[in-house]
């Protein structure tokens, strides 16, 4: 495991970054694909996850959280939009046939949801963050004392086919609302973060990179109205 920050840490993943899980205090944030039930096991086995929330930060697909949600006895949580589609309810988001190869490959099974997590809401001293875009009911993590930010999917900081770092909008073809996932992450330059960490993608810590970025994407936002 790599330590990002106080009562932080990355695990460590079988391709390096390329899909990413934390440990905050006491909570698992992310569990990944199915695939990485065991990995993330033997992970957290010696960390204090309590029974408050196996998987804090809105998931990309079911993953691994039955398994891991089962076998440590501890309760699921998810954006209150995305409970749906976590319990079997409705499809993942977006509903469209790249995420539908995706989830036969990746997610795990359905499975009930304890905690619907909305904006504003506390996880291990974080706030919850509402960020559309990527789904309807995506969110990130924000720490304020050391102004950390676990920003999910509303960009990554790795090239998904070199496996290289650096910053990029996820495919459009992942979004509900590319345009929305834009105004996301300007939103979230906003909050002048010191670290971020990713779904995808080693942590960042240049914040004049993410500046930077964050106005090509406030520019296609603009281009966009004009």
């Amino acid at each position: 495991m790599q330590r990002i920050a106080e009562g932080v840490w990355q695990l460590s993943s079988f391709v390096k970054n390329l899909f990413n899980s934390f440990v905050l205090p006491g909570v698992l944030v992310d569990a990944g694909t199915r695939w990485a039930t065991g990995r993330i096991l033997s992970q957290i086995r010696g960390q204090n996850i309590r029974p408050h929330s196996a998987n804090a930060l809105s998931p990309r697909s079911p993953g691994a959280a039955a398994a891991i949600c089962q076998k440590m006895r501890i309760p699921l949580a998810c954006h209150e939009q995305e409970v749906a589609a976590m319990e079997g309810r409705e499809p993942m988001q977006p509903d469209v046939g790249i995420v539908r190869l995706g989830q036969r490959v990746w997610a795990g099974p359905d499975y009930p949801v304890d905690e619907h997590l909305r904006e504003g809401d506390e996880v291990a001293g974080f706030r919850v963050i509402e960020r559309p875009g990527t789904r309807r009911g995506h969110i990130s993590l924000f720490r304020q004392r050391d102004r950390l930010l676990i920003a999910g999917d509303a960009l990554a900081n790795v090239h998904f086919f070199t496996n290289k770092p650096g910053l990029r909008l996820p495919p459009s073809e992942f979004c509900t609302n590319p345009a929305q996932n834009w105004e996301s992450v300007v939103r979230l330059a906003a909050l002048e973060p010191a670290v971020i960490c990713f779904g995808h993608g080693p942590p960042l810590r240049d914040m004049d990179e993410f500046q930077s970025f964050a106005e090509r994407c406030r520019g296609r936002l603009a281009s966009r109205v004009g």
